[in-house]
């Protein structure tokens, strides 16, 4: 099934909450619609834009061109072991309800993923992670489109060439495919991963150690410290955390001695951005209509009435500061779309 619709107002699928409209818009149920959409030039008849629920997307302005939507919500159970099992979803199924799904039926490794916002889809493009985990170490392969041809492709996930945030569909092939189907592998033997953040000091609320509990307690951190995008319009952390050479924080250690890092290999070190931005004093600091979050330093928010101009503003304003503080160069994990 496809549906339609002119000069469409996409407050509902972007969470800065921004009242920017498109030229068209355009869902579709299937695969076989997605083509038949990419072959009909009076849908698409310029700038052509896939999105998922607009959770990673900061638009500037009207996006004069179509806008392109998933429907594509069914999961299928591709194989089942002893110890794993290959589940097959739709790229516009919601996100955090795949993951709810999973842990109701046993499956483990998607639970620490749990409430990041977002499509299926989003997951194998912007390689999401939180606590540790990352979608590639779930993802199995990943069906597409090619947008020029229609012609259908199975990237395996070693062909998806992730890496922290990024992704072959963000670099070399960025715009070139849409993605219709992540497959999933996932274990049935869980092993529990809690060294990140205080998730283990969240689960001393709890009698046991579960999948059940571990996706509670995460969800419960993230509701403590992100604002809602309904009550207040973002896009979750807008910053990458950086990763610099072992020497250059080593340096910075001796200044900050309290600095938070992740190891992430011999010659590498991992920093929080939201560290760096809370100690150059942005949290809860507002620039226009646009602001930092008080209680996470790595989210901006919609003050109310912002513009895609004054968030980008003031993003550019924070790198500024960790510049000139650290010396260490932040990018948005948002995009831009003008």
């Amino acid at each position: 099934m496809i549906t339609a619709k002119k000069q469409y107002s996409l407050l509902s699928h972007n969470t800065f909450r921004l009242d920017i409209k498109t030229e068209t818009f355009v869902e579709y149920s299937c695969t076989d619609d997605l083509k038949q959409i990419l072959n009909d030039k009076e849908l698409i008849n310029g700038p052509c834009l896939h999105i998922g629920s607009g959770s990673n997307l900061l638009f500037t302005s009207d996006y004069k061109g179509t806008i392109l939507h998933s429907q594509i919500q069914d999961i299928t159970l591709i194989e089942n072991t002893d110890d794993y099992i290959l589940v097959k979803v739709g790229a516009g199924m919601d996100w955090d309800s795949f993951v709810a799904y999973c842990v109701s039926q046993g499956w483990a490794g998607a639970e620490n993923l749990s409430l990041i916002p977002g499509e299926v889809g989003a997951s194998a493009v912007q390689n999401i992670g939180a606590y540790g985990v990352e979608a590639k170490d779930l993802i199995h392969q990943v069906e597409t489109v090619e947008i020029t041809t229609g012609n259908d492709r199975i990237f395996t996930n070693e062909e998806c060439k992730y890496s922290y945030r990024q992704s072959i569909f963000k670099s070399d092939l960025k715009n070139k495919y849409i993605v219709t189907y992540v497959t999933y592998k996932l274990s049935k033997h869980p092993v529990y991963n809690l060294e990140y953040g205080n998730i283990k000091a969240e689960l001393e609320k709890y009698p046991e150690v579960s999948l059940a509990t571990i996706r509670q307690a995460i969800i419960d951190i993230r509701n403590s410290k992100l604002p809602d995008p309904k009550v207040e319009g973002n896009a979750g952390s807008f910053f990458m955390n950086p990763i610099i050479p072992r020497s250059q924080f080593l340096e910075l250690q001796t200044k900050y001695p309290e600095i938070p890092h992740y190891e992430v290999s011999q010659d590498l070190v991992k920093v929080p951005a939201a560290w760096m931005i809370d100690k150059c004093g942005w949290k809860g600091k507002t620039l226009g209509h646009a602001g930092v979050h008080s209680q996470q330093a790595l989210v901006l928010v919609n003050r109310g009435n912002a513009t895609g101009e004054e968030i980008i503003n003031l993003s550019r304003e924070i790198q500024k500061s960790v510049k000139d503080l650290f010396n260490i160069e932040i990018h948005p994990e948002v995009n831009f779309i003008s």
